[in-house]
């Protein structure tokens, strides 16, 4: 077999019972690294230490990888659209940290003869996440449930820029000459 030292220098081809005797004298195991080479190449090391940082290895492997997780809304068709927009704000939220969201209409006795309406309903909600979330599975009925998944987008959230002349938007300047406009429009009323 071929032998591979504790340092990690190559021994050459050396017989099995020599190979066990050098890994006794240095007090380590003696590993088989490759049976299926020719000749087999074994490997003097610390069996116990190579399969500790082998399963610390796997651990920081788990640690790194992203875990997505899937977070749900749950409507009816009856949820006023006051209640809804709380749970879009929800949604929202959890897009931003870039978790999924499942959007859950559950019919109960004769509304499921009205699926339109909860279609109706999906898309509002798909509308308003439009600038942070893509439909990653458009809606569909299971038995008394209409559902549909939610992702975020791939390039992160992008914030809306706002738009000139929309509340907010102006300039410092603009915001102070405001006030004087309106108070020089009221003294003018008044005269």
């Amino acid at each position: 077999m071929r032998l591979i030292g504790a340092t990690g220098e190559n021994a050459g081809v050396v017989p099995v019972r020599e190979a066990l005797r050098m890994a006794r004298e240095a007090d380590l195991d003696l590993v088989e690294v490759s049976p299926n080479a020719s000749p087999p190449v074994c490997r003097i090391m610390d069996f116990g230490k190579f399969l500790f940082e082998k399963d610390k290895k796997d651990r920081e492997a788990r640690k790194a990888q992203t875990r997505v997780e899937v977070k749900e809304i749950r409507l009816r068709p009856k949820t006023t659209e006051h209640h809804r927009d709380f749970k879009v704000d929800d949604a929202r939220r959890w897009l931003e940290h870039n978790m999924k969201v499942r959007v859950t209409i559950r019919f109960r006795g004769r509304e499921i003869t009205y699926p339109e309406i909860a279609l109706e309903d999906l898309r509002e909600i798909a509308q308003s996440l439009a600038d942070i979330a893509t439909i990653e599975q458009s809606p569909a009925i299971e038995g008394r449930t209409m559902s549909m998944l939610l992702a975020p987008m791939k390039g992160g959230s992008k914030k809306k820029a706002k738009e000139p002349g929309a509340p907010g938007a102006g300039t410092e300047t603009e915001t102070s000459e405001e006030p004087q406009a309106k108070v020089a429009a009221e003294s003018n009323k008044k005269e």
